[in-house]
């Protein structure tokens, strides 16, 4: 297919059209993508990449059937959920069957963001409560409410951002967090937190409308929480007239593997009071949903405020919506991430035991990260490394996001078509990429002898090399919050000081 412009005309007309603050992927040469089928992505050259990051086409970019779909709809009608139309109360019954019983009812939207601004609107109809409790780098939407309950956002803007009534618990991370592996019972712990937070507020003379947590953190880095803090929290919140709001926007539909929903990771004893889900619902489609219980809906029915929404539940996009639920059904798609996303923690494993760069191997499915450290008895974050990683990862055509509060994690979730094949190939292509890494800047694998003078002035050297390409783009690139600028700054001014570090070592 013939391009309207070529890539630095789209380029320059990107620059001059779009706004400033809509980033895009490897600023310093970004890809131009015109098709993509499957798990591969292709440039204008017909270049073909991996994709390990596109959790929007959760079955398969271009999925035949889901085209097919929306076509055949598209050529009967399209309109808004005002009619009755079968494929509205077929699509919800279908959802619904997924969920414990007493979620039974939808609201379909337009987007993850649109979902959560609603469950937000739910929970404070329910007893007329405002506080809402938020976990540490957590990402919810990019609407007003939902950066006001984003530290993953609102703490780029300064300290005096948060607003009152949001409150901000520690992110059950048994890696990074508070409490760690090494503790008893850190589900308890963390959740403890979440108690204080319920009994000060009150104090204060205020009520908790809701407790928001994405079902397992992905922003955040991806942090999966421990068996039982789910159930202690939505005790605490319930106790508290609050309701529990599990996000599932970015880890629902089967992509955890042993089960259909990740919150479900918790035990069937977990229930949320309401579900919000988006991004693979559609497969590129843009469509949501928020579910929940009878009561909740109710409540949200008694204020006399109609809701309507023009798109949402629309024929067309509940018919994507069903043809996407068939495709992870009749290609075992959610046994798929169950068995490829064993297969590559096993392989990323191993990379652990190799690589000291390599920290902390963690995730369900096809929902994986890898925690890179300087340092693995301090947990040091390995920005740089990472930010390096993923441009050499770009030059093997495999493409990897980092992201957490510091940037380091490697983050794997890509659409669910992924094979054990595509799996080898990415690890065996970092296994490369790391240990070239390593050698270069002098730290020990399990196939080096003790750093050396040599080992040294490789490390001045590399860090150099990396300093010049990766301090010119990091906070272009990633969107670096403020956490991280003193990392960044002594890293360099490292590199401002390498001829003098490289004139002592040579003496």
């Amino acid at each position: 297919m013939e391009e309207r412009y070529s890539k630095a005309e789209t380029l320059a007309l990107r620059r001059k059209h779009i706004g400033p603050s809509c980033k895009v992927f490897f600023a310093k040469d970004p890809l131009k993508i015109v098709r993509a089928q499957g798990q591969y992505m292709f440039d204008e050259k017909g270049e073909k990449y991996l994709d390990c990051i596109n959790n929007v086409a959760h079955v398969g970019h271009s999925h035949p059937y889901v085209v097919q779909a929306a076509t055949k709809q598209m050529e009967l009608l399209n309109t808004n959920s005002r009619f009755l139309h079968d494929n509205l109360v077929q699509y919800a019954q279908r959802l619904t069957a997924t969920l414990p019983e007493k979620l039974s009812v939808c609201y379909f939207v337009n987007s993850g963001s649109e979902a959560n601004d609603l469950a937000l609107r739910l929970a404070r109809q329910y007893h007329g409560h405002q506080d809402v409790i938020t976990l540490e780098n957590a990402y919810h939407g990019h609407l007003t409410s939902l950066i006001d309950i984003s530290p993953y956002k609102f703490n780029q803007l300064g300290k005096d951002c948060k607003k009152e009534y949001v409150h901000v618990a520690p992110s059950p991370d048994i890696y990074r967090g508070k409490y760690r592996e090494d503790h008893p019972d850190p589900a308890s712990a963390y959740a403890e937190e979440v108690k204080k937070i319920i009994e000060e507020t009150q104090k204060n003379g205020r009520k908790i409308a809701a407790f928001i947590a994405e079902s397992m953190q992905s922003c955040g880095g991806q942090v999966i929480p421990p068996v039982g803090y789910f159930q202690k929290v939505a005790e605490y919140v319930r106790a508290a007239g609050g309701v529990f709001i599990a996000d599932e926007v970015q880890v629902g539909f089967g992509r955890v593997g042993k089960h259909f929903w990740a919150f479900q990771l918790q035990g069937d004893d977990f229930v949320p009071d309401i579900v919000t889900m988006g991004k693979p619902i559609g497969n590129g489609h843009p469509m949501s949903c928020v579910i929940t219980t009878r009561e909740i809906a109710e409540s949200f029915g008694a204020s006399g405020l109609e809701y309507f929404n023009t798109f949402g539940g629309n024929p067309v996009s509940c018919a994507i919506g069903m043809a996407v639920m068939d495709i992870i059904e009749k290609e075992d798609l959610q046994g798929n991430a169950r068995r490829v996303g064993n297969y590559l923690l096993e392989l990323l494993a191993e990379q652990k035991k190799k690589h000291p760069l390599v920290g902390d191997i963690r995730g369900v499915g096809l929902f994986v990260g890898v925690d890179l450290v300087k340092d693995q008895q301090k947990r040091t974050p390995a920005t740089a490394e990472a930010l390096h990683l993923i441009y050499k990862l770009k030059e093997h055509q495999i493409l990897l996001s980092a992201d957490g509060p510091y940037r380091n994690i490697l983050k794997f979730k890509p659409p669910m078509c992924f094979t054990m094949e595509d799996a080898k190939h990415a690890v065996e292509t970092i296994d490369a990429l790391l240990t070239e890494l390593e050698e270069a800047t002098g730290m020990k694998t399990e196939n080096n002898a003790s750093a050396n003078i040599q080992c040294k002035r490789k490390r001045v050297r590399q860090s150099y090399l990396m300093g010049t390409k990766f301090f010119g783009c990091l906070v272009e690139d990633m969107d670096i919050p403020p956490l991280t600028f003193p990392f960044c700054f002594s890293q360099l001014k490292r590199v401002l000081n390498q001829k003098v570090q490289m004139k002592a070592l040579a003496t």
